[in-house]
């Protein structure tokens, strides 16, 4: 019984919701469709976030964050899953001290700002240099790609410290 109270109640809901996505997409001008669409108010479930109310609308914020969060800063750099956080960098840059002789598949890497890295792809390269300059970039679905100054490969990498 509980679960059929459940369903016509998220289901009205959606219908309601429904019904003014309909009344949005019915306006011809860009600017007002815009501003229907913004002003929609987003249903918010009260089971494991807690909700905040600013203004007409209700915001959704989960434990522990803020609903204006700061940008994410270079030591978070590759942890996204474990942070709330949506403001994420692009790209980071460091370098490796001392000789760097190359690399493996599933080789660890440690950069000079403490992060270690690992080789996720099964690309492997010799290339001697020291203290070279890296940068790790974001890539498509969620990989991570490492630069390595001097080489024109990039190998695939996960955060793993």
């Amino acid at each position: 019984m509980k679960s059929l109270i459940l369903l016509l109640f998220v289901s009205s809901a959606a219908m309601a919701d429904d019904a003014a996505l309909l009344r949005c997409r019915t306006i011809t001008d860009a600017t007002s469709r815009l501003a229907c669409y913004d002003a929609l108010v987003l249903p918010v479930s009260g089971s494991a976030a807690g909700t905040s109310s600013a203004g007409r609308g209700a915001v959704q914020t989960l434990p522990g964050t803020s609903a204006s969060s700061a940008q994410q800063k270079p030591a978070q750099f590759g942890l996204e899953e474990k942070l709330a956080n949506k403001d994420v960098l692009d790209a980071i840059e460091s370098h490796i001290s001392g000789s760097f002789e190359g690399w493996t598949a599933n080789s660890n890497i440690k950069l000079a700002n403490g992060q270690v890295w690992q080789i996720s792809d099964n690309s492997a390269r010799a290339h001697y240099v020291d203290n070279p300059k890296v940068r790790i970039r974001r890539g498509a679905l969620g990989a991570f790609y490492l630069e390595i100054q001097g080489t024109n490969i990039s190998p695939r990498v996960k955060r793993v410290q």
